[in-house]
């Protein structure tokens, strides 16, 4: 920042909320002249006391204009292109296409897909103009992908969807059990308060349950590397164990659950020598993590996505939560189980309803008297009562025309659904798409009739509740860019419009603040488990952030749930549930089979979030994973005649991938793991959810994201590779070019974007095909990326169909095109990445030589550890081989004394350099 810049003298800061994981984190949001300058974490916000992850930390070089929908966009028929209108027209036109679809078809023909990246208040808005004004159920969000197994499991069990357990409980713990999560990345700061506790009693004892040897795994006691899908059958030899060992509290048993003498019956043929061979552990692995729970003073577990995201998950839920019933390790500090929410407000929505299975206040939709409870605080006649359809089966609705309309706020289906060839269809099918989003790149875009431009992070006001049930205010900094909208007042007016026309009453929207909007939020949770009646955005303002419940009249909340035993069934008392008992159910969703022998594993990374529209944007998050890629173990790649580098082809009969294969020891043979980022912006060929099932859970309707089975086989018919790489002024020029590049790149074999850079980016582009592209569609590419310089260097060899450009301002390489012969493309890509003048290297620019010259040295960092100190590999494993440990790491480097998430990588590379790993 320039201090010298009028704009920026009075630097302002303003009190908000990290908008990506469930941990919750507050930040104190930089500002000065209506822009975002920076961010830090928030000393006073409980959830992580003023630490922010790679992630976090960045949230201010995101929020710019690169990429934003600025105006309303409308497509007159499907085959144009999206033009500007007004906000009268674009609303106007929603309300009469959704009108006439309603009349003409009836409520049940339209439905709304929304996300759990809304604000609290959002979610309510959109509730209630679904099932009050509009009068269907059909209103589900991307919490079905996330949370709703966890959902599902605590009802069964517990009786509600209330989280136990609080972040606190990880410092009271002596044993902490995570199962089918990779906290230290996917929630880093939880993880660094996982880090701080064992430091602080080194008699804590970690037990992971993960098919790949995470980093998380990497830093437990014990790591059971179970076979996919496995869970429910380990959980229950756990529970066996603790039976035969008299490890459970029978008087816990006795005086507060039911349904054990039925659980304890199944378990007969659950004894750990059975399910070894099918779980891929060791017996005696599974009778000592059973005794460390057992044993437990308090035993604390958490879990995310790997049991959520199965076709069993409601099952994997119940047997895990069954192991603290059987135990008692519930309502007391440090136990119990706490599931950790994939997104920043997957838990506002569970409390305002916003699913199809969910209403206000963790009301059921099936239930005439919740229905009619929630109808009189609204004011209309009954709610509907036909089942409304969650994510997966909406979306198939949408292919086979029995949904006509639908309403999409900020997320994206043609992304992040299962079995994406049938999703598009689905979109394509549609007589109406509205999407209500941020972001005007985003795969869904491309299948809209209406685009919305809506307020994104920093913009913003309103609540989110983070995984420990804790609420927190989030203040808006700025304005929004352009015409944006916040996302409630978007529903608002739409609600307005659409009542007119069919002549209904609309005084239920007459919302002017997002304050009005919560009020009326919380007065419904009066009594319910979730009770917030007692919060207001003044409380929250007042006294900081809360967890419900946090009755009227209360002073504060509840820190955990269920310490006096009392549970919110019918009978007071936890249930074994059967849905958790042992079943003869398939482990994985589909059978693996000659064809497809591989299980293809999903998962996130550390830097990257969800669909990358506003991550994958900055340059620096690319360092630790450059590039989209498949990991096989190494005893897969040599049985299979496979090598480190080369492209493969990952298919199944729902559609096929084409990468570049890493090797990854972390794996177990018969896997490979692709991260669930990339959509088709970076790989225009497809990415992992296209070959994922759209099987679900049959309780909670959660998909099978997870697992599927594949093929891996050498893509050996992809002999012709090319690559442009560009740098770029600054972030809007970068995504207007990827934006550009999207439909120019539809059909090639194999096409992979990527950024490189820390301050200033660097896009990448590479190219495979069977033969040379087309001199045409090279030119397309050409002007889409802008390839474009002060002084360009040619080589053209027409007879070994290569071509190459460099190009250059002054004496600094902003761009290459290698077309034929890409041997020189990493430390090409280096000098573009420093920006330093390539002196005597400037002859050697097209010459097909993989390092420089001789007599030449650039230094190439590699992969980056640290994001926030920009600190490589290279530089970190030169220091470890001259016997450097982690303190003097932080010393010399400044690596892992930011953020923390590159700690577990660098102790692990400490330990693998013969060092004894330090503690900090």
């Amino acid at each position: 920042m320039n201090m010298r810049d009028d704009a920026f003298r009075d630097l302002g800061e303003t009190r908000s909320m990290c908008c990506y994981c469930g941990t919750g984190c507050g930040v104190l949001v930089q500002h000065a002249g209506g822009r975002i300058l920076g961010v830090r974490g928030d000393p006073d916000h409980p959830a992580n006391h003023g630490r922010l992850c790679t992630k976090g930390a960045t949230l201010h070089l995101s929020a710019h204009e690169g990429g934003r929908v600025l105006r309303p966009m409308i497509r007159e028929r499907r085959e144009h292109e999206l033009s500007p209108t007004s906000w009268e027209q674009a609303l106007d036109t929603a309300a009469e296409r959704f009108a006439d679809i309603i009349e003409r078809h009836g409520p049940d023909a339209v439905a709304f897909y929304v996300s759990g990246q809304l604000l609290t208040e959002d979610y309510y808005v959109f509730n209630k103009l679904a099932r009050a004004l509009v009068g269907t159920n059909n209103i589900d969000s991307n919490s079905r992908l996330c949370m709703s197994s966890a959902v599902a499991g605590y009802k069964a069990t517990l009786g509600a969807d209330s989280v136990p357990a609080c972040y606190a409980d990880i410092d009271e713990a002596d044993h902490l059990l995570i199962a089918g999560a990779n906290p230290a990345w996917a929630h880093p700061i939880v993880f660094r308060r996982i880090e701080a506790a064992r430091e602080r009693n080194p008699e804590l004892t970690i037990t992971v349950v993960d098919p790949r040897r995470t980093e998380t795994a990497s830093f437990a006691d014990q790591h059971l590397q179970i076979a996919p899908g496995s869970d429910v059958l380990l959980f229950n030899a756990m529970l066996h164990v603790m039976l035969w060992e008299d490890l459970v509290d029978r008087d816990f048993i006795r005086e507060h659950t039911e349904g054990f003498d039925a659980l304890r019956a199944s378990l007969a043929e659950c004894s750990p020598g059975n399910v070894a061979q099918v779980c891929g552990v060791a017996a005696e692995k599974i009778v000592r993590a059973a005794r460390s729970f057992g044993r437990a003073r308090a035993a604390l577990s958490m879990w995310c996505q790997g049991l959520n995201q199965s076709h069993h998950g409601t099952a994997s839920n119940a047997a895990l939560i069954h192991l603290h019933l059987a135990t008692g390790q519930i309502g007391r500090p440090g136990a119990g189980p706490l599931s950790l929410t994939g997104q920043p407000n997957a838990m506002g929505g569970r409390e305002t309803g916003a699913m199809a299975s969910l209403l206000p206040g963790h009301r059921d939709p099936a239930d005439p008297a919740d229905r009619d409870e929630v109808a009189r605080t609204w004011g209309v006649p009954a709610l509907p009562d036909t089942p409304g359809l969650p994510a997966v089966q909406m979306f198939e609705a949408l292919r086979e025309g029995r949904l006509k309309a639908i309403w999409i706020a900020c997320t994206n289906p043609a992304h992040s659904l299962p079995d994406q060839t049938r999703v598009r269809e689905a979109l394509r099918a549609a007589e109406f798409v509205v999407l209500q989003e941020a972001y005007q790149d985003t795969e869904t875009a491309d299948f809209a009739d209406l685009l919305l431009p809506a307020a994104s992070w920093g913009e913003k006001e309103g609540t989110v509740t983070n995984s420990e049930r804790r609420v927190s205010r989030v203040q808006a900094a700025v304005s929004p860019p352009g015409e944006a909208r916040a996302d409630w007042r978007i529903a608002t007016d739409f609600a307005r419009r659409l009542g007119r026309r069919l002549e209904r009453d609309i005084g239920g929207f007459g919302f002017a603040s997002t304050a009005e909007i919560f009020a009326e939020h919380v007065a419904l949770t009066a009594g319910r488990d979730c009770d917030m009646s007692g919060l207001s955005h003044a409380v929250l303002e007042r006294n900081g952030p809360q967890q419900w419940p946090f009755r009227s009249g209360a002073r504060c909340g509840v820190e955990r749930l269920y310490a006096d035993h009392a549970f919110p069934t019918p009978s007071g008392r936890a249930r074994f549930a059967a849905v958790g008992h042992p079943s003869r159910h398939a482990l994985l969703p589909e059978a693996q089979g000659a064809r497809q022998p591989l299980i293809l594993i999903t998962g996130r990374l550390r830097d990257q979030w969800h669909g990358m529209s506003r991550t994958g944007k900055l340059a620096r998050l690319w360092g630790h994973t450059p590039e989209a890629a498949v990991a096989m173990s190494p005893v897969d790649i040599v049985r299979r005649g496979l090598h480190a580098g080369q492209l493969v082809r990952v298919e199944n009969p729902r559609g096929r991938i084409v990468l570049p294969l890493t090797e990854d020891d972390a794996l177990a043979p018969g896997q490979v793991w692709i991260p669930m980022h990339w959509g088709e912006t970076w790989l225009p060929g497809g990415a992992a959810n296209r070959l994922c099932a759209s099987l679900t859970d049959p309780v909670s309707h959660q998909p099978a994201l997870k697992a599927a089975a594949v093929s891996v086989r050498p893509a050996g018919t992809l002999a012709w590779h090319g690559a442009w790489v560009v740098a770029a002024s600054d972030e809007r020029a970068l995504a207007e070019r990827i934006r550009s590049l999207r439909p120019v790149l539809q059909g090639i074999e194999y096409a992979a974007l990527s950024l490189s850079g820390h301050t200033h980016p660097v896009l990448m582009l590479r190219v495979a095909c069977e033969k040379p592209l087309a001199p045409e569609r090279v030119s397309e590419i050409d002007e889409a990326i802008e390839l474009v310089a002060e002084d360009v260097l040619g080589l053209d060899d027409v007879g070994r169909g290569v071509s190459k450009r460099a190009t250059l301002v002054g004496e600094c390489l902003v761009g290459v095109r290698l077309l034929g012969e890409t041997a020189a493309l990493p430390w090409l890509r280096g000098l573009i990445v420093e920006g330093a003048p390539v002196g005597p290297l400037r002859s050697w620019l097209l010459a097909p030589l993989a390092q420089p010259p001789g007599g030449e040295t650039l230094v190439l960092s590699g992969r980056t550890i640290c994001s926030c100190r920009n600190v490589g590999e290279s530089e970190i494993d030169a220091l470890v081989a001259g016997g450097a440990d982690l303190p003097m790491l932080q010393q010399r480097l400044g690596c892992g004394t930011v953020c923390g998430s590159c700690l577990p990588e660098l102790r692990a590379r400490v330990a693998r350099g013969g060092r004894e790993t330090a503690t900090v």
